[in-house]
């Protein structure tokens, strides 16, 4: 399959948008709502500070995403860069889509000087993605996530 990894450009947006409802709800079976995700994935589009996403194009069409956000490390003095909002489509899978958007993060990543390494959080139960982030070469810390949300 001849697919490439580039920059989410505007007009991507809306499919990104959707991508994140469709993985909210199949691996945590959440809705997420429309007037809130849309202009999320737009907010990280048109501000690279927030971050940035990766789509993978197939024929034209996007046919995965993931998007980037940044933790600052004082330990390390550089930063952490978050792989978030993964998603292929159900039709593009075990096609070598999220391997390709991963090494083009490994890529970009390495060519920084002020990036110390790349992270991710995945569903205790995602038992697929955890091999795919383990044959990667990924390897699980000690940490485990809380949150507070507001």
């Amino acid at each position: 399959m001849n697919f490439s990894v580039i920059r989410a450009r505007p007009e991507d947006a809306h499919t990104i948008a959707r991508f994140n409802q469709l993985m909210a709800a199949e691996t945590e079976d959440k809705q997420l709502d429309w007037d809130t995700i849309q202009p999320g994935v737009e907010a990280i589009i048109a501000d690279p500070g927030l971050g940035f996403y990766l789509v993978a194009l197939a024929e034209g069409e996007v046919a995965g995403c993931l998007a980037i956000t940044y933790e600052w490390s004082d330990w390390r003095n550089g930063l952490f860069w978050w792989i978030q909002s993964v998603y292929v489509a159900k039709d593009r899978r075990g096609q070598g889509i999220f391997t390709a958007m991963y090494e083009a993060v490994k890529q970009e990543a390495a060519g920084q000087d002020n990036v110390c390494g790349i992270r991710l959080y995945v569903e205790v139960d995602n038992h697929t993605a955890q091999r795919t982030y383990f044959r990667l070469g990924m390897t699980e810390t000690h940490y485990r996530l809380l949150e507070e949300e507001f």
